[in-house]
């Protein structure tokens, strides 16, 4: 039946309630996800904020006084390689300002 499928593959298992966060750091990955997860948003909030002002890349880079393809790169969620003074940059030709806060691990 698939209760003792699901039975014999817990078998064993020592950690089974740990969290994704457990596994990450074990894995020595912890740094790059959450690096990779915050510059995720940070180029979803600017998109969304460019959206929401009817801003284009050409503009935006203009007020920025930079280029396209740096703002490409800072709206690449991929590209987690992200000076704070072209975040400050972009923040503030939004009208906008950043706030970084350190929490407790």
């Amino acid at each position: 039946s698939a209760e003792t499928v699901k039975t014999e593959m817990n078998m064993g298992k020592k950690n089974i309630g740990s969290s994704f966060d457990d596994f990450l750091k074990e894995q020595a990955m912890l740094e790059d996800a959450t690096a990779f997860a915050i510059k995720r948003v940070i180029a979803w909030q600017i998109a969304e904020e460019m959206k929401h002002q009817k801003i284009t890349k050409t503009e935006l880079a203009k007020r920025m006084h930079t280029s396209r393809a740096a703002l490409n790169r800072l709206l690449d969620e991929e590209d987690t390689s992200l000076t704070l003074t072209t975040l400050a940059s972009a923040a503030a030709a939004l009208g906008k300002t950043i706030n970084f806060k350190l929490a407790a691990a």
